[in-house]
Parts: C-alpha cells; structure tokens; sequence
C-alpha cells in the first residue's frame, strides 16, 4: 500500500481520516482482546465496547491531552478532526463527546495514512493499558 505525506493526509476529509482510523483502533482492540485470551465471541464484544465507545474514545483521549501524551502535531490534528462541522451523531451518547471520539479516531486514521505505525501503537498501548 502506497503511503501518503503529512502534507497530503493533512489534506484529507476529516471525517475519512476517522473512518480509517475507526477501522484500524477497532482491529487493534480485538487483537489486544484476543491476545488476553479471551475466546467467546460474545464476551469479546462485551469487552471490546469498554475501548471502542464513543465515551471509552473521548475518555482517553481526555487523558492523553491532560498527561501532555500528545505531540503539538498530533494535537492540531486532532483539533482540526474534533472541530469540524459535519459532524452527526449516535442516540448513545452527546455531541461533544461524539467529537472528542471522531478527533482520535481522525487522529489513529491520519498516523495509519503517513505510516506511523509505532505512534498507533504507542497510543493504543496507553488506550489499553493506561
């Protein structure tokens, strides 16, 4: 797969960013699940939703900007991704946290499209286990 610059993922719709990030957070969590040993489908979900939620995603999130876990790079892109206005959401849950989610999933999204692998999965280490 043909990875893009910075300049040009900066490009990207925001919510496609999310989009790809919401794939490539979600295959993370189920292999970090499976990789616990958890072996029943159902109960994989059950512990799936505790990473995957638009609460679970806003709350970490959350953590990482208090902790200053984010670079100024990493936090402009997800402000830009957090901020846009074409943003609809679910019964589940607010507004504001729905953004909070899409802004980190836009973020996970742009670091896949440049390659960033080892950020992914610093971030997602710090989701999982922080």
């Amino acid at each position: 797969m043909k990875l893009i610059s910075s300049l040009d993922a900066k490009q990207i719709n925001s919510l496609v960013l999310a989009y790809i990030g919401d794939c490539v957070y979600e295959n993370y969590v189920r292999h970090y699940l499976v990789s616990k040993g958890i072996g029943n489908v159902d109960s994989l979900q059950k512990e799936a939703i505790k990473y995957v939620s638009a609460i679970a995603q806003s709350n970490a999130v959350h953590k990482m900007i208090d902790n200053k876990f984010l670079t100024d790079n990493e936090l402009e892109i997800f402000t830009r991704i957090r901020n846009n206005k074409n943003h609809s959401h679910p019964k589940s849950c607010d507004i504001v946290t729905y953004k909070w989610a899409t802004g980190l999933e836009g973020l996970i999204g742009y670091l896949d499209l440049i390659g960033n692998y080892e950020r992914i999965e610093e971030i997602m280490n710090y989701i999982v286990g922080g």
